[in-house]
């Protein structure tokens, strides 16, 4: 017998006038219809997004540009409508997140001296990326995991290639060297990037269940802006261009990555909502697989970045796109995901949230 999702009973709402309701015309009727789809319990199938960063190379090159595969049952832990009706009345995004990263100083307030990397031209809690960066790669799988090699011999076509959805994620274990760089210049890339995941403060726990729209809003409150696609891959990969922010042999010891799945069995609230509902609070201290800022010294890119690859997924900027679809997940977060630098989640629109996902800012840095 299948095991029926609770979902948390959202507080009642206030009656609306009819003509109120009316005007909601075709969108409300979406809405509803949308509603309606989550009651039945339907999955939501996502179509396949792909790295505008990444060539598109055969199967032997790694995929590099395939999207992360939604986890199974909606496990993603996007909005349901009771945390999507109390999104306007958030309050300002500092301080809604838990209370992190209220107002930093100007200067970024404690010094990491002595850490990995520099700080010239950026405040003290930011690192400086500064080189020549390649737009478009090829990097090679030479190996992969044996749960992405049984699934795609599962799904393999009589006629060539693979047919049909999958959950399993594409997880490279390890990359040929060096990567090859397919674009005919490099573009110089000089700016200032969180050293950790928001609130940049090491051993706190990174923020999550907040939006990209949030983020953004966060970014902007200490004076900072939302990282682009290509600022997290240059601060991850470094001009070397690593697969993974350590280089190109997987290592579940050096990042948290590769930890168990666990279901997610009810629908989340945003963070200060969902600490104020028990239900809520447990399922997600359930679900929670995090690990503080900074606490695994391996896991740093580079320039000196720490965490760019799993503990959580991070929010970033997809340039040339228009609402809602500007958002875009790099990283990859504590489960048997990607996991790597390169790969962009592009499926999740600017008002989803859930518990994997968060993010750190960047920010110009000062002239030479």
């Amino acid at each position: 017998m299948s095991r029926r999702r609770r979902r948390i009973a959202p507080p009642a709402a206030p009656r609306r006038r009819r003509g109120a309701l009316c005007r909601r015309g075709a969108a409300g009727l979406v809405l509803l219809c949308g509603l309606a789809a989550a009651l039945l319990g339907c999955d939501r199938r996502e179509p396949v997004a792909t790295d505008a960063a990444a060539p598109a190379a055969p199967a032997s090159a790694g995929a590099a540009a395939d999207a992360e595969p939604a986890p199974p049952d909606g496990a993603a832990g996007l909005s349901d409508a009771a945390g999507l009706s109390d999104a306007a009345g958030l309050p300002d995004a500092a301080t809604a997140l838990d209370g992190a990263a209220a107002s930093p100083s100007a200067d970024g307030g404690v010094s990491d001296a002595g850490l990995p990397g520099s700080s010239a031209g950026c405040p003290d809690d930011m690192v400086l990326v500064d080189g020549d960066y390649c737009p478009l790669v090829e990097q090679i799988c030479l190996k992969h995991h044996k749960e992405y090699e049984k699934d795609q011999a599962r799904r393999e076509s009589p006629y060539g290639g693979v047919e049909g959805s999958t959950s399993v994620s594409e997880r490279c274990l390890e990359y040929k060297q060096p990567t090859a760089c397919l674009s005919k210049k490099r573009a110089p890339m000089r700016y200032c990037v969180d050293r950790y995941e928001w609130p940049n403060r090491k051993g706190e726990l990174p923020a999550l269940l907040v939006s990209w729209r949030e983020a953004v809003k966060a970014c902007e409150g200490v004076g900072k802006r939302l990282c682009t696609e290509d600022e997290f891959n240059f601060a991850c990969e470094g001009e070397e261009m690593l697969p993974y922010t350590y280089g190109f042999v997987r290592d579940a010891t050096k990042c948290n990555i590769d930890r168990p799945f666990r279901q997610r069995e009810l629908s989340l609230y945003r963070y200060e909502r969902c600490m104020r509902h028990p239900e809520c609070k447990a399922e997600l201290e359930r679900l929670d697989q995090r690990v503080p800022a900074g606490s695994m010294p391996a896991c740093v890119s580079p320039f000196g970045v720490y965490d760019l690859n799993g503990n959580i997924n991070e929010w970033v900027v997809r340039p040339g796109r228009k609402s809602p679809d500007r958002s875009g997940l790099k990283g990859g977060w504590w489960g048997p995901m990607r996991g790597r630098c390169r790969p962009t989640v592009g499926f999740h629109k600017e008002e989803d949230y859930g518990y994997e996902q968060g993010f750190r800012c960047c920010k110009d840095a000062a002239p030479r």
